[in-house]
Formats: C-alpha cells, sequence, structure tokens
C-alpha cells in the first residue's frame, strides 16, 4: 500500500480545502467524513503494520530539496503509529462537542493533517515543516473561537511556542551545518559517540530543550497552558490536551535523547527535579483552582510530568544495565502518552457539556447534579478515576509502570512524584463533592442529563478506558518491540 501515509496526511488538507470553497451547509458532516477516511487509513496502517519487527516501516521517501539534505521521508514505528490512531481517534470526537462553522472545522482539519505529519515525519526539515504548520491553526482556534481572554491567551500560546521553535531551529541549523544531515536516524547514530563537542554541543542541546519543553510543557515552560486550554473552546482543549501536547514528549523521544545522551546525563538531577516540580506544583496549582477547565489544564501538566519522570529516570541515570527496568518505563511512558490524551479529552468534554448547560464552569456554581444527572456524573466520574490512575481503568497501567521502572534508578525524585498522586486525589475530591453531592443547586433544577447526540461521545471513550485497564495488551503490542530497540539505545 504504498503512499499509504501520504494518504493519511493530505486526506484532511482535501476535507479543509472542501469546506473552504465548497461551502456545505452542514461542515461538522463533511468534516467528519473525512475524518473518517484518515481513520480507516490509520487503521491500515495498523493493520499492515508488523508489529514483531523492529525501527520504521511503511517508509516512503522521495527528493525534496537535495541541496540542503532535506527530503520527503515518512515512516512509523510502534511510537509513531500510537500517536497516529490516538489523533484519529481524538479528533472526531472533538467535532462532535459543539456544532461549529466551516472556518472551523477546516482549520482543525489543517491541523489533523499537521500532527500526522509530525508524527510521521522522519526529516528534521519536513517535521519541522509540520511541527510548526500545527502552531497557527492552534492559534487561529484560539484567537477567532475562544472565551472571555482569547486575546492574551493566543498571544501567550504563540509567543512561547514560536520562541521555542526559533530556539530549536537555530539549534538543528548549527547540527546540520557541523554534520550535513537532517536525517534523524542518521543523527541518532552520530548522537552515541557525541553529535557535538564543546559548548557548541550544549548550545545546540539548550536550543532544542527549551522548544520541546515549552511544547510538553515542562515546569517552568508552562505559563502559557493554562490560559491557552480554558479559553480555548472544548473541542479545541480536547486536541490541544490529548494530542498537540503529545508533540513535545515525542520530540524528547525522537530527537533530543538519542541526540544528547552525555548531556541528558550530566543534568540528570536537575532534570528530573524538573519533572518532579511538574508534577508536583500542576497538582497543588489544579487543587487551588476554582475553575473546573484550569483544574483540568493543571492536571494534563501533572500527568505529562509523570512521562518527563519516567523518560529522564530510564535516559539521565548513570546506572544501565539490568539495575533499571528500563523495559517497564519506556512502557509505562508510551502508555501515559496514550491514555492522558483520551482521559484529558474526556475530561474537557464534561466540562464543557457542564459549561453549556450553565454558562458557567466554576467549582463552586454547581451543587447536587447526582440527583438530577446521574448519568453524566457517572460517566464523568468514570473519567476522574481514570485519571487519578484507579486499578481497572486506563489510568492506572502506564503511571504503575513509570514508577516501577523510576523507583529502581531514581527513588528519591520518584518518592517526592507520589506526592503529585495524593494531591490528585484531594483535588477531583474536592471538585467531586462540589458538582455532585449535597442539595441541588437552584441554578441546575433544569439540567438535562446526558443526550444522545453526547452519548455517542462519552459511551465509546468510556468503555475504551475500560478495556484499556482491563486487557491493555492489544495496546502494547503496538510499540512493544520499539521499546525494546530504545531501551537497548538509553542503555
Amino acid at each position: 500500500m504504498a503512499g499509504l501515509i501520504t494518504a493519511l496526511i493530505i486526506i484532511p488538507l482535501i476535507g479543509a480545502f472542501a469546506l473552504y470553497v465548497g461551502r456545505p451547509r452542514n461542515a461538522r458532516a463533511i468534516a467528519l467524513m473525512f475524518n473518517a477516511l484518515a481513520a480507516l487509513c490509520a487503521l491500515l496502517l495498523w493493520q499492515k503494520f508488523d508489529t514483531s519487527v523492529a525501527g520504521l516501516q511503511i517508509v516512503e521517501r522521495h527528493a525534496w530539496i537535495p541541496s540542503i539534505g532535506a527530503e520527503y521521508l515518512v515512516g512509523i514505528d510502534g511510537l509513531s503509529l500510537l500517536l497516529v490512531l490516538l489523533t484519529s481517534l481524538i479528533i472526531p470526537f472533538a467535532f462532535l462537542a459543539r456544532r461549529m462553522n466551516r472556518m472551523f472545522c477546516a482549520i482543525m482539519l489543517v491541523m489533523q493533517s499537521a500532527l500526522y505529519g509530525t508524527f510521521t515525519a522522519q526529516n528534521f526539515v519536513l517535521w519541522f515543516l509540520f511541527y510548526e504548520m500545527s502552531l497557527v491553526p492552534a492559534f487561529l482556534l484560539i484567537k477567532i473561537w475562544g472565551g472571555e481572554n482569547r486575546d492574551l491567551a493566543a498571544t501567550k500560546f504563540f509567543l512561547y511556542t514560536f520562541l521555542g521553535s526559533v530556539a530549536m531551529l537555530l539549534s538543528f541549523l548549527g547540527i546540520y551545518f557541523a554534520k550535513g544531515t537532517f536525517d534523524f536516524a542518521a543523527l541518532s547514530n552520530l548522537g552515541k559517540n557525541g553529535l557535538l563537542n564543546g559548548k557548541v554541543a550544549w548550545l545546540a542541546f539548550a536550543g532544542i530543550f527549551l522548544g520541546l519543553a515549552v511544547k510538553v510543557p515542562l515546569f517552568p515552560f508552562h505559563t502559557w497552558l493554562p490560559d491557552a486550554y480554558e479559553s480555548a473552546p472544548t473541542g479545541v482543549s480536547m486536541v490541544l490536551t490529548g494530542v498537540l501536547s503529545k508533540m513535545g514528549v515525542y520530540g524528547f523521544v525522537r530527537l533530543l535523547l538519542p541526540l544528547f545522551p552525555n548531556e541528558i546525563r550530566i543534568l540528570g538531577p536537575w532534570l528530573l527535579g524538573l519533572a518532579v516540580c511538574s508534577i508536583v506544583f500542576a497538582s497543588l496549582a489544579a487543587w487551588a483552582q476554582a475553575d473546573l477547565k484550569r483544574m483540568v489544564a493543571y492536571l494534563s501538566i501533572n500527568h505529562l510530568g509523570y512521562c518527563m519522570l519516567g523518560l529522564f529516570a530510564v535516559t539521565a541515570s548513570p546506572i544501565v544495565g539490568a539495575k533499571i527496568d528500563t523495559h517497564a518505563a519506556l512502557s509505562g511512558v508510551f502508555m501515559q502518552i496514550f491514555n492522558h490524551g483520551i482521559t484529558a479529552a474526556a475530561l474537557f468534554y464534561y466540562v464543557g457539556l457542564l459549561e453549556q448547560r450553565r454558562g458557567l464552569r466554576g467549582i463552586n456554581d454547581f451543587g447536587g447534579l447526582m440527583q438530577r444527572t446521574p448519568l453524566l456524573c457517572g460517566w464523568m466520574s468514570v473519567a476522574m478515576f481514570s485519571s487519578l490512575g484507579l486499578p481497572g481503568l486506563n489510568g492506572f497501567i502506564g503511571e504503575f509502570l513509570i514508577f516501577k521502572g523510576s523507583f529502581a534508578t531514581a527513588a528519591s525524585f520518584t518518592a517526592v512524584a507520589v506526592i503529585g498522586l495524593l494531591v490528585t486525589a484531594i483535588a477531583f475530591a474536592r471538585a467531586m463533592q462540589a458538582l455532585f453531592s449535597g442539595p441541588l443547586a437552584t441554578s441546575c433544577g433544569a439540567f438535562p442529563d446526558l443526550l444522545r447526540s453526547e452519548k455517542i461521545v462519552v459511551v465509546p471513550i468510556t468503555l475504551l478506558m475500560f478495556a484499556i485497564g482491563i486487557v491493555p495488551q492489544f495496546v502494547f503490542n503496538i510499540f512493544n518491540t520499539t521499546v525494546v530497540q530504545m531501551a537497548r539505545l538509553f542503555a
């Protein structure tokens, strides 16, 4: 099936063009149709992908700009496929969150194409093109359709990510002038023996680290995120937290860690400290929020902090070999990437439902909802318990494996990170008590329970949470050989 990845990238762009030119009455239906076609391509990639083989598969390579070593090179390994499937899952549900006009749908499709390209490109020039291509749609979606503080939120989002991207671009230009290639595989091989030397290596490392840390985001580069997530429409918040944030973690795995293993080990304690700060600070900030959307935004930082803890515990430690359960930590990171995308998107969807019904989203603006909307409260509770990492739900397995692997090499940092779990539980308990318990608030007396159109989103996502929590092997099979390969590389 030659050209399958290219088709995956192009189909959303065709849909965006059709919406822009055709001016259809039901833009969302057209967007969902192109989503279905893209999802079909993703499923075909999954079906064709050989889970017993490590390395890139279904590779497409074409000459592009030979003079600078840039080529159209796309392919997938287990991590790429996992994120392609996650994108194909979250975007349709984001469209279903609320009916929007054709321009909104067209811009969302452009962002979807950019995400597919980012997760499959294997040459820096092509990867950076898609990486930046996702920035403009996200900025426009917040700026045009965002809430009350959309101007400030969109500007902060753009400035943070743009400046980070400039730093990353300058670093890769320096690497290219020194090594003469933009190919990820070639650079990874060079990185084993030290990609660059002296101050140049540290400058290149700093630029790439800054660009990716902003995107995750990692403490203290996170301050743009709560405003952006709070101001964005529900569907956009779902994509920002469910998929766009994964670009940063993906960049760490694909770029920074293989290219700069020595620098990572030298800075190990500091990097682990940043990951732990992300976990603990974000959980405390979530506990302090009065706005439900800001609470979920900070919890997103918290959960991605676990991913960074697992990555840095494996790669930043001077201890190597059997003493580290590298496989467990990396498997946990990959599983957490996927599960966080599902759970965080679901939480933003539920907050959006409450906001549509009440016109407000403060934790104290509701009360006694269990009496009026038992279905909504029940399904939302499942997503909250998933975010807490309750056994039997999808959120448990990733966090458990991250802690299992991290304790072997970074026990003190991991022990402090456990505080984040406890504070997160307190934050959710506080929110659930305020929303669901007590007497029914007068303003909530006319609340409808879940509508049929809302169940189309809620039921599949919740069933998937249970499926992954009970039988996670079908997800592990996607990336297991990739984890084995990376574990050898980092060891």
